[in-house]
């Protein structure tokens, strides 16, 4: 068993738990962690590391990337990637989200970072305390990966805190932030009304005024309760970019 999932707020993540994981057996660790889950806009992003045992301390200043400013998230990107085995990046935009629901959105973005990888971690450990990674299949999530089964999912290991505890899943939560922020910032050009340079997509108030006075857009989740789109309203045709 790991240690507890206990973890004080000034605690700097480490390769504590991930030694004592390699110690019972698992060499190839992998860290996962997502971003974006809760946004009004945009795609949910699931970052994944992998480490083995020549892996050394992680690159000073790693930690769960809602602690770092954005330049240090920038600058820590390359340092992350030089240090791991392996890492990737997958994305479940708003369409699929409104067609398999975020936890499906979840799992196709996990699935499309694994494959990313070219290895095969022994273990994930997955942020939190609800594995949406080995959830039975969402209707139509096949559909949007292109009808493959894709890589088999090694085992979960899910764990509360993970990502101010771990290294590898603190890493692994800044290239996914890094990643979904840069998506955002481009589609910002496109859809300027929105503000989503600053809100990156979520519930801020220049984002719902935005939506009160010009509907969504097509990089929306036009599933969700959103202004211009709540009960009894009738549906918009979506705002399209130029």
């Amino acid at each position: 068993m790991p240690p507890s999932r206990r973890a004080g707020p000034s605690r700097k993540p480490s390769l504590r738990t991930e030694r004592s994981l390699q110690r019972d057996g698992y060499r190839v660790l992998a860290g996962m962690d997502e971003v974006g889950r809760g946004a009004l806009a945009g795609p949910v992003t699931v970052g994944v590391v992998v480490i083995d045992e020549t892996c050394r301390s992680a690159p000073t200043g790693v930690k769960d990337s809602k602690l770092l400013t954005a330049p240090a998230r920038e600058q820590m990107v390359p340092r992350i990637e030089r240090w791991c085995v392996a890492y990737g990046v997958g994305h479940a935009g708003p369409e699929e989200i409104d067609a398999v629901g975020i936890m499906g959105g979840l799992r196709l973005a996990g699935r499309r970072a694994l494959a990313l990888l070219g290895v095969v971690p022994d273990l994930i450990i997955l942020d939190g305390n609800h594995d949406w990674l080995t959830e039975p299949e969402e209707v139509g999530l096949l559909a949007f990966a292109g009808g493959q089964e894709g890589p088999s999912i090694p085992p979960v290991r899910t764990m509360i805190k993970a990502d101010l505890r771990c290294s590898s899943v603190a890493a692994a939560s800044v290239l996914a932030k890094v990643a979904r922020d840069r998506l955002l910032i481009e589609r910002a050009a496109e859809f300027p009304m929105y503000g989503w340079e600053g809100n990156k997509g979520y519930s801020a108030p220049e984002h719902f005024e935005a939506l009160r006075v010009h509907g969504p857009c097509d990089y929306h989740r036009r599933s969700w309760r959103l202004p211009g789109l709540l009960d009894g309203d009738a549906v918009p045709e979506p705002v399209i970019g130029q």
